[in-house]
């Protein structure tokens, strides 16, 4: 099982700002921050860089995504059509 700081960041990938990942995940943007930052911290690594039009993923937070994606293909969900 994946954690919830990875699937909050999966989700914020694939969204591309915490606003429209928050809206898919029915919790508040400053939630998905939280957690985004948390993993960040934990990983001790920059994951996105963060604009007024949302995020966009930095080579290390590249690495990890594709890496998820693989690990976790079989079970995800697929949260944007």
């Amino acid at each position: 099982m994946i954690s919830s700081r990875l699937s909050v960041f999966l989700c914020t990938a694939d969204c591309g700002s915490f606003n429209k990942a928050a809206e898919k995940l029915f919790v508040t943007p400053a939630a998905v921050m939280k957690q985004f930052n948390a993993l960040e911290d934990q990983l001790g690594v920059k994951l996105a860089e963060r604009t007024y039009r949302g995020i966009k993923l930095t080579e290390a937070g590249e690495v990890i995504y594709l890496s998820l994606i693989h690990i976790s293909e079989p079970t995800r969900p697929r949260l944007i059509s």
